[in-house]
């Protein structure tokens, strides 16, 4: 990806996080980590395509843009659309993958963020982080594809853990 398109897609990520109609009040600041994307094309292209879907409706199965995505149907659609890398359906497939797991301040764009919604502390939602606290997922029957942030009290009580997908060796120099 050219430096051109990165800056691009950093302006993106600017003007989505300012245009939030109401963000939640930040209970914790976010990690203030270089994004993976800046250095890693893989990282960027799942991340411009991630966000490209957002209001893109939810269904329950889902995993196409036209027919609408669950969780991790929109997470196996963008990895597979945008690095080529083939995942599991599930959460609970994904969330037991071999990958490693990444410290909640150590969250670069491309990590999967996986969540307890349903009470306890069994994976049920999961989402794709994009950088500065925030992340894309598709949360429930009747909503679309969004951006969300972490340090929203929700997110924060029901967080899990997150995997890094996308392997350091894709990374190269800017």
């Amino acid at each position: 990806m050219t430096v051109i398109a990165r800056f691009s897609l950093l302006a993106l990520l600017a003007m989505l996080a300012a245009c939030s109609s109401r963000a939640p009040q930040p209970e914790s600041p976010p990690a203030q980590s270089t994004p993976l994307s800046l250095f890693n094309p893989a990282a960027s292209d799942v991340l411009f395509r991630a966000l490209g879907l957002v209001g893109t409706p939810y269904r329950y199965g889902g995993n196409t843009p036209d027919g609408g995505f669950d969780c991790s149907g929109l997470i196996g659609y963008v990895y597979r659309d945008a690095a080529g890398i083939s995942l599991p359906r599930s959460t609970r497939e994904l969330i037991s993958m071999s990958k490693p797991t990444v410290a909640r301040d150590a969250l670069q764009s491309g990590d999967l963020v996986f969540f307890a919604t349903n009470g306890g502390r069994q994976v049920s939602h999961a989402g794709i982080y994009v950088g500065e606290g925030r992340f894309v997922h598709a949360p429930s029957t009747g909503g679309t594809v969004r951006l969300d942030s972490l340090s929203n009290r929700y997110w924060q009580r029901t967080y899990l853990q997150a995997k890094r997908i996308i392997p350091a060796e894709l990374a190269s120099n800017p």
